[in-house]
């Protein structure tokens, strides 16, 4: 793929009809991979693979901080490119999906933090 010329692109929708066992796509950082022969050779196992099949991998592959050699070997599988008119619409996901997070870590967990320390202080009181 050294030429631009030869890229294959890919919309989303097409990447998403490759979730199965039969086939399986994954995007990362806007590349499309067909894992489908690499599934039973995961470190991870073939479950962590299915569950991005069809769909951007991009911030599971970069979660787990995967090795040099995995970055290098995931290119063999590279199949082409998102098509840049659907390239907005992962981004859109990106957004949606950290604005979710940033719901959870500004609400649910001071929440939890404030009932622990409820539970804490009555325990506390209860014993004087």
């Amino acid at each position: 793929m050294a030429d631009k010329e030869e890229v294959k692109y890919y919309t989303l929708k097409e990447v998403e009809q490759h979730n199965s066992f039969v086939s399986n796509w994954i995007i990362i950082h806007h590349n499309v991979y067909d894992v489908t022969k690499f599934l039973e050779e995961h470190p991870g196992g073939e479950e962590v693979l299915r569950e991005q099949g069809g769909g951007d991998a991009t911030e599971a592959f970069e979660d787990v901080g995967h090795s040099t050699d995995a970055q290098e070997l995931r290119k063999q599988y590279i199949i082409g490119e998102v098509h840049p008119d659907d390239r907005a619409a992962l981004r859109k996901q990106e957004v949606s999906n950290k604005n979710l997070l940033s719901y959870w870590a500004n609400w649910i967990i001071p929440a939890i933090a404030g009932i622990i320390v409820v539970l804490m202080y009555r325990y506390y009181v209860a014993q004087q």
